[in-house]
């Protein structure tokens, strides 16, 4: 088995080596992420620049560019071989609810989906990053399955961890997304030179974390895991809008 490795933290963030040690166990592993911290980068693409791939002197790959471009550029032009499948992550940090639709660890995920390759996202829901080790664990234990189940269908999965030691994992359930209330307000500074410059707020509390939400389950010291899809077709408004065009 083959397994492309990438994520949004950097080729240097310690969960990623995390789960190139766990996933060593059951595949050949690759890890194509960027020189740097793309978090928030979602699922862009670098148009206006060329990429370079540099490899570091632990044998993982770099890329001058998002978490999208780094699994684009593995799966279409470097690796011989189509992976088995695409793991990003381990993220320092949650990615729940709304999240998943900034977070450049669901992109290098969603980017694998969309080129055919069945995909998994996985955080540590935690800005203390202490047991990255449990949520490589899970990581693995996932793969593990879903080898055994040879799955056919596509396929695209976004876990989150609690930041526990494993033994206090109560186990893993599968969830919804959840939903968090609008972010705080944008952060006004000023700088030396008397310019007035601005920082994205934090996200919001959640709002929709009841039974059956990642929110839940991650509060409860399960394992979320969220099979995701990416048709943002909102069929229910159809008839609406042919009714505009209509009259």
């Amino acid at each position: 088995m083959r397994i492309l490795l990438s994520n949004d933290d950097g080729y240097f963030a310690p969960g990623i080596d995390f789960l190139a040690r766990a996933l060593a166990e059951v595949a050949e592993i690759t890890v194509v992420a960027p020189e740097r911290d793309r978090s928030g980068a979602s699922n862009s693409l670098t148009l206006d620049r060329p990429l370079s791939l540099k490899r570091a002197a632990n044998g993982y790959y770099y890329v001058n560019g998002t978490p999208t471009d780094c699994v684009h550029l593995a799966v279409t032009g470097m690796l011989d071989q189509l992976p088995d499948m695409v793991v990003s992550g381990i993220n320092h940090g949650a990615n729940m609810g709304d999240d998943t639709i900034y977070s450049g660890t669901v992109a290098a995920a969603t980017e694998g989906f969309l080129l055919g390759v069945p995909s998994i996202a996985v955080s540590l829901c935690s800005k203390a990053g202490a047991h990255f080790d449990t949520a490589a664990r899970v990581a693995l234990e996932l793969v593990r399955t879903i080898q055994r189940e040879n799955v056919r269908e596509p396929l695209l999965l976004n876990v989150n961890v609690p930041d526990v030691p494993y033994d206090q994992l109560r186990g893993k359930l599968v969830t919804r997304l959840g939903k968090r209330h609008k972010a705080e307000a944008v952060v006004p500074m000023q700088t030396p030179r008397d310019e007035t410059v601005y920082w994205v707020g934090a996200a919001g509390a959640a709002q929709d974390a009841g039974e059956g939400t990642d929110f839940h389950a991650v509060s409860n010291n399960f394992a979320s895991i969220t099979p995701l899809q990416i048709d943002l077709t909102h069929n229910a408004q159809l008839p609406m809008v042919r009714s505009w065009l209509a009259r």
